[in-house]
């Protein structure tokens, strides 16, 4: 499991980005990869999978 923090997440449209601890780097999350329901901020814990467009976090809850 990854470890980063919500940098931003639009419940209207569904999706927003996780930058990740380990790296730095922000990530792709779809709402169809969250478990709990996520806000700006939250530090959150998640998997990597690859996408059609790059990294995606899938599994997303709360830590």
């Amino acid at each position: 499991m990854e470890k980063g923090t919500v940098k931003f997440f639009n419940h209207q449209k569904g999706f927003g980005f996780i930058k990740v601890d380990s790296t730095g780097k922000e990530v792709f999350v779809h709402a169809t990869g969250l478990k709990d329901k996520i806000r700006d901020n939250d530090v959150v814990e998640f998997e990597l999978q690859e996408g059609q467009k790059g990294l995606n976090a899938v599994n997303v809850r709360l830590a």
